[in-house]
């Protein structure tokens, strides 16, 4: 078996492959372009530019994990796959951060929803931030060739009974919606995609650019920190990185130190800024870290008279943008329904309610359905979003003031997913909030949710796509790199991850990650052979 599996192959055809745990002694090492980070924007980034002859670096701080690993177990997975053990948090504790932290970064534990940057938002960039070269007609090669390159297709598969529902609830009541792009090959259907693909189906940065990048002489440590940028007069000297130890989390004291022509930053929309700010890098007009974006997420639960086995099934095949662009770009908050998976120990962490409540609600987990709303964020003067800082350890933290503006979207949401779920025949309804209890017509929840406290701490949020933090822009003073990655102070460093995004996207990011970091590692590959 692990013979069909591409990782297990190439490490034993001699992958240049470090485990940095394994280190006993401080080293260095030199190559044309060291690549910080693993995911989306890293491992396009790096197979590239390996594929034009450039001697590549690839640091990754998580662990390289790959189908042998992959055991379908949701507790240990969320240990080790995922950012702080799935424990991630913005600073005041209030939403929830999901983010990968393995080889492959989120492209490993994501859900496969494949979209395009809407339009709506390139256009909106190519306006507000003199973007130009980011127009639609423009990126629409790129995102055509990342498609491809990652088996990018509406999933052909029925949606499992979970996403069927929201499309149930959205014929009733006329609302568009539409099949979701996914990147599989051979996908089995098991609906096991958040905690690692067990069946290597899964067309994420694992599968398909690491092992491109290594095939062509790529090397790569895994288990190893980026702490610091050090610069030598106006240019990139080295990267100081931490060796972790076995447990994965703890430095082990062993020190790398990287040197190269040129340095790619694609550590994440929170690591990226992390490493910025703890590098100390030219930043005259203070944009680093700054407007950083999440799509905060807000959910209801239905109980459905039957059974959905809402944790079976690809686990996210159908969506809504009827509320995404209805009223503007900048009007008010925008949003996009999906459905997320219900697995026993996601749903236990997300379903309101304690001891005997709790205990009730999820001995009905296999009629429970859900609906989330991905709320567009940074298109108003009233989403400013959040802001990166740095803990005293030197570890990033993100703090995200959910504003007025955005509470009312939220309430809207609420609303039109209970609406949509009764619709599609719900027994009863209940808003992902402390203060809501099982509804159980629509009549009933459209009056109690009206009421609900719109607070932190009362409505449970949560956020898979982090974005912004690095912004691109043409304008120095309000950004951190051109449209293009580039820098705007710092020569040899381009940044190709989700934190140049101006601003939130209204889909989910991967696709314009990957098209976005094929389209400016083109260009720096260029740079570097010419």
């Amino acid at each position: 078996m692990s013979m069909n599996d591409p990782i297990a192959r190439g490490l034993a055809a001699g992958w240049k492959v470090t485990d940095a745990s394994t280190l006993t002694s401080n080293q260095t090492a030199e190559a044309d372009v060291v690549v910080i980070g693993t995911g989306a924007g890293g491992g396009t980034t790096a197979e590239i530019l390996a594929r034009q002859g450039l001697a590549v670096i690839l640091v990754e701080e998580g662990r390289l994990y790959y189908q042998k690993d992959f055991k379908m177990d949701e507790l240990t997975s969320y240990a080790n796959l995922y950012q702080e053990g799935m424990s991630r948090t913005t600073a005041d504790g209030a939403i929830a951060i999901l983010q990968g932290r393995c080889v492959g970064g989120s492209t490993t534990v994501n859900w496969t929803s494949s979209f395009r940057t809407p339009d709506e938002t390139l256009t909106y960039w190519s306006r507000q931030f003199g973007l130009d070269s980011l127009a639609p007609d423009a990126m629409a090669p790129w995102f055509q060739g990342r498609e491809e390159r990652h088996t990018m297709a509406p999933w052909q598969t029925d949606p499992n009974l979970n996403n069927d529902i929201l499309r149930q609830g959205c014929e009733k009541l006329g609302y568009t919606w539409q099949v979701i792009p996914r990147n599989v090959k051979g996908c089995w259907n098991s609906g096991y995609c958040g905690v690692g693909c067990p069946t290597n189906a899964k067309q994420g940065a694992l599968l398909t650019t690491i092992p491109g990048a290594l095939d062509n002489n790529a090397r790569m440590y895994h288990g190893l920190r980026a702490e610091k940028l050090v610069m030598n007069q106006d240019r990139i000297d080295h990267l100081k990185a931490s060796a972790m130890g076995p447990d994965g989390v703890t430095p082990s004291g062993v020190t790398v130190t990287l040197k190269a022509r040129h340095f790619v930053v694609a550590a994440s929309a929170i690591g990226s800024p992390g490493l910025l700010l703890r590098s100390q890098l030219p930043d005259p007009h203070q944009r680093v870290g700054k407007r950083s974006f999440i799509h905060p997420v807000n959910a209801t639960v239905a109980r459905m008279p039957a059974n959905v086995d809402p944790f079976y099934g690809a686990p996210q095949s159908i969506y809504s943008d009827q509320f995404n662009f209805s009223q503007g770009v900048d009007g008010p908050v925008g949003y996009k329904l999906e459905v997320p998976p219900l697995h026993p120990a996601m749903a236990a962490g997300v379903v309101p309610g304690h001891g005997p409540d709790q205990l009730a609600d999820l001995s009905q987990l296999a009629r429970m359905q859900s609906v989330i709303a991905l709320l567009r964020d940074g298109f108003h003067e009233q989403s400013p979003g959040g802001t990166v800082t740095l803990r005293d350890d030197g570890s990033p933290v993100l703090d995200y003031p959910v504003t007025d503006y955005l509470w009312q979207g939220i309430r809207q949401a609420y609303l039109h997913m209970a609406e949509i779920q009764f619709a599609a025949g719900a027994e009863a309804v209940r808003a992902m909030h402390l203060d809501s209890t099982w509804y159980k017509t629509w009549a009933e929840a459209k009056a109690a949710i009206a009421e609900l406290p719109m607070k932190p701490h009362r409505a449970r949020l949560f956020t898979a796509h982090q974005m912004g933090g690095c912004s691109m822009g043409s304008n120095p003073e309000d950004s951190v790199v051109n449209g293009f990655g580039e820098h705007h102070h710092v020569p040899n460093l381009s940044i190709h991850d989700a934190s140049i995004f101006p601003t939130s996207i209204g889909a989910n990011p991967q696709l314009s990650v990957y098209a976005l970091a094929a389209r400016n590692s083109t260009r720096l590959a260029q740079k570097l052979t010419s």
